[in-house]
């Protein structure tokens, strides 16, 4: 695969989430962030630095009574990571500047997270004690009056929610790409092209081939029979138990190409329920090459290619394995 199951960069994340200043201005607008919210946020910026070990504390403790968090916690080294990113984010929270630099901290986090496959509820569990234990240290730290706790709380719940937009969407994406890749890679895996010799495939086929499967499965091929010079393939549909007319033509045509390219391609294993599905489709299979068999696939795959198997050779060769 041309992209591989590993983290990318911050940026490249942020361009593909499609974060730029102007959607960062827009988040903030959604969530009702501004400028007399930026004035308290700076009134309590010592409160919320004094208390930053405080707070990631509070988010940490109760991962650490949660199951779903033990892989994030299970190891030290991703442990201190993201305790570490967690406390800078706190700081960065009472800096009161929430732009660019501030979203890529945020995005960093959150790909660590979903790098272990932190669940999403387990987050926002962890962010609402957060929250609580920040709404506590407020109403500890400024006696001063309810309405007016209440009022900073206000200002750094709307810092949470524009922190909470970037942490699902960093998680959605990861999610999004890890699924993706790995159905590339199952994909790949369920149509492998085999070098059996020189100038000969083999692409075994089994389980369901439908539309998607089929265009790639000529795609891999052809990739091949170019890779290896190939003048001859041997597909084995034994392993197939249907095919609808659409699957077959795209087969076909997949045969038309390999031609064009200067292989042959034999078909062996087709069951007696496929053929009768090719025959009341009424699929065009003058230009299909079939055998019973693998082995007579190979036995004639051989013949073409100008090799000659004898059965005493072969017993030889099976009595010196012997």
């Amino acid at each position: 695969m041309a992209e591989q199951l590993k983290p990318l960069a911050e940026d490249v994340v942020m361009a593909n989430m499609g974060i730029t200043e102007a959607t960062i201005e827009r988040r903030k607008k959604v969530v009702g962030l501004g400028p007399d919210d930026y004035k308290r946020i700076a009134s309590i910026r010592e409160i919320l630095e004094k208390n930053a070990d405080a707070f990631t504390a509070a988010f940490f403790n109760f991962l650490g009574g949660l199951e779903e968090a033990r892989v994030l916690l299970g190891y030290k080294e991703l442990t201190n990571q993201a305790r570490a990113l967690k406390r800078e984010h706190m700081l960065q929270m009472a800096h009161g500047k929430y732009d660019m630099a501030y979203a890529e901290q945020r995005v960093r986090l959150g790909m660590l997270y979903g790098r272990v496959g932190l669940d999403l509820r387990v987050f926002l569990g962890a962010y609402g004690q957060l929250l609580a234990e920040i709404g506590a240290t407020l109403l500890r730290e400024r006696p001063d009056g309810g309405r007016e706790a209440f009022a900073l709380f206000e200002s750094v719940r709307k810092v949470a929610f524009f922190d909470i937009s970037l942490l699902i969407d960093v998680l959605v994406h990861e999610r999004e790409r890890t699924i993706r890749l790995q159905s590339e890679a199952i994909r790949e895996l369920s149509t492998p092209v085999l070098q059996l010799r020189a100038g000969l495939l083999l692409l075994p086929l089994v389980g369901l081939i439908d539309t998607h499967r089929a265009q790639l499965v000529t795609e891999n091929l052809l990739r091949a029979i170019r890779t290896s010079r190939a003048r001859v393939v041997v597909m084995d549909v034994t392993g197939v138990a249907t095919i609808d007319s659409r699957v077959a033509n795209h087969l076909v045509q997949t045969c038309a190409a390999a031609r064009l390219m200067g292989a042959r391609v034999i078909i062996s294993g087709v069951s007696a329920e496929v053929a009768q599905s090719l025959v009341v489709l009424g699929v065009e299979l003058r230009m299909l090459s079939t055998v019973g068999d693998l082995q007579g696939g190979i036995e004639d795959a051989e013949r073409l290619l100008g090799y000659t198997v004898t059965h005493d050779a072969a017993a030889a060769s099976l009595a010196e394995l012997t």
